[in-house]
Formats: C-alpha cells, structure tokens, sequence
C-alpha cells in the first residue's frame, strides 16, 4: 500500500489521487499476512526516517501534512503528526492486543479510511482515538497502587494529548534526559523519543505492571533499549534532579504530601545549573515556581515553563 500510495498521492487531480489510493490500499491489504506488512508494501526502514528539522520526506507525509495544515495545524506540527500517523499504518498488532488493546485493529482501520480521503481534522481525530486506546486509561493497577493514587490527588492515567509531543521538538536534542513523573505505560514518552531521538527517556510510574506492558510498547514501536530507563516508585519518592526536559500530568493534588511534592520538586528543578523545560498537564505547578521560570506557552490544558 505505502509504497504505491507514493507513487500516486502526490498527483494534482484530487479525485484521480483518492482513486489510487482506494486501489493502492486493497493491493496491499490482499498481500498482509498475519500481523505482517509485506516488503512490497513498504518498510519502516525503507520509507519512514525519523529526523532532525522540518523536511518533508515523502509524499505521502506531505500530502497528510498539507491536509493537517488546511484543517489549522502550525505546518512543524503538522509535518511531525503526519509522521507518526504514517508509522503507526505500517506496525504490526501491538503486543498482548487482545488483552490490552482490544480495539486496536478497528482503530487502525479507521485511520487508514481517515488518510485515504478524510480532512485533516477526520485524520486527527482518528489517530487521537487511536492513541488514546494505546494509552490505557483502564490500566491494571493493584488495589494498592490504586489507594496510593487516590490518595495523593493524581489523574488516572489520563492520555494528555498530542499537542505536549508536538510543542517539544525545540527543547529536546540529542543530549537530552526527559522524565515523564507518573508515566503509566510510557506511550508519552516513547512517542518523543520516536519523533525526536534523545539520550534517555526516564519513565517514573508506581507499577511494574505499567513497565512490563511499556517494554513490550517499546520494542513494538521500534525504540531502542538503551534509551528508556525505568524508576517504579511512587512519584513523591522521586527527585527532579538531573533532567532537561520533563512532562507531568498532575501526577498529585497540590495539597498534604502534594504541596510538598510541588513545593520540593520547584525548589529542586530551580536549583539546578540548567534548569529543565517542563511541560505541565492540568497544571498546579505554576504556583510553586519562583521568577526564575516564565510560561512560553500556555492553553488552558497544557503549560508550557521555560528558565529564564
């Protein structure tokens, strides 16, 4: 499907192009065997190159992008989402997916139908879904794990969007540590790190269960080993020290041994020589943070914290 969707995307008769497409796609569909793509139907090591700068690099990726573009996505964004969108049409079932990802095949199906002809904002949405079902709101937690949660105020393994994987590609380099504080199974994370390689992804989670479900999420995606480390702890053990970039989704509420967490975690990142950029979810950080750091971006859903 891939290889021949690239030969004809880029025509400029938008029927003629949605033609080929329909055809390009039930030829390789025929030649799908299992959880497999063919090789003649393209590759992730043929095709999808990850890599550093805004350069379209296929057809197909600027055809999705254009659409993502028309629909009000900024064009770097757009660019990045039609990249992660054309990696996941070309992965096989995820590991363990009838137990943990039950609607994936129909998800998926639904972003290949959404590319094919869709809007860019039909494109979005999919992959949104998608993504979410990947992220495991219902995530098996122990009752134990389930009382520590709940007691520290922390959202539930809410997916926080993609709009935090989009925004990050200016402060994360080749160099960089990132930490995700209460990572669930590390989609977050391994999202980053397959859009933009860096030094280590550091996932900070309460559940073993969460790691052994994220290895396997690793391994699927195709991101390296040596580039994830794993802390199971409760986050309120965890220091903030030693990141450059870090992500939270209220891991806690901002009062008891949350205040302290917020009021420790600030008094840390503020400390060190090069302070970390921290993308906050649901915010309650701001209040905690001195004058040594300013909000670059803010939405009403995603804080954005940069030093001054």
């Amino acid at each position: 499907m891939i290889k021949s969707l690239f030969q004809c995307i880029s025509s400029p008769h938008i029927s003629t192009t949605s033609s080929c497409i329909r055809k390009s796609a039930a030829t390789c569909r025929m030649s799908r065997g299992g959880n497999h793509v063919f090789s003649h139907c393209g590759s992730a090591h043929s095709w999808y190159k990850p890599r550093v700068g805004d350069i379209f690099s296929t057809s197909a990726e600027l055809e999705l992008a254009r659409r993502l573009v028309a629909s009000g996505r900024d064009p770097g964004e757009a660019d990045r989402l039609a990249r992660l969108v054309l990696r996941f049409l070309i992965l096989p079932s995820p590991p363990d997916g009838a137990s943990h990802f039950p609607r994936y095949g129909e998800l998926e199906k639904q972003l290949e139908n959404a590319t094919l002809e869709g809007s860019g904002e039909i494109i979005e949405d999919a992959f949104l879904e998608l993504y979410a079902h990947l992220h495991m709101n219902e995530a098996p937690y122990t009752p134990e794990e389930r009382r520590q949660m709940d007691g520290a105020g922390g959202y539930w393994n809410h997916a926080g969007g993609l709009s935090p994987i989009l925004k990050a590609r200016p402060w994360i380099g080749p160099d960089t540590v990132s930490a995700d504080f209460g990572a669930g199974n590390g989609l977050q994370g391994l999202l980053l790190q397959l859009l933009y390689p860096h030094h280590k992804t550091v996932q900070i989670e309460i559940s073993s269960r969460m790691k052994d479900i994220g290895d396997g999420l690793r391994e699927w995606l195709g991101v390296p080993a040596d580039r994830v480390e794993w802390i199971i702890d409760d986050v309120l053990n965890i220091s903030a020290t030693g990141y450059d970039f870090i992500y939270l989704y209220r891991p806690v509420r901002p009062e008891g041994t949350g205040r302290d967490f917020y009021t420790r975690f600030a008094h840390e990142v503020e400390a060190e020589e090069h302070p970390p950029v921290i993308f906050s979810i649901a915010d309650c950080l701001r209040d905690f943070l001195s004058a040594r750091y300013e909000v670059f971006y803010g939405d009403g859903h995603l804080t954005c914290f940069k030093p001054r």
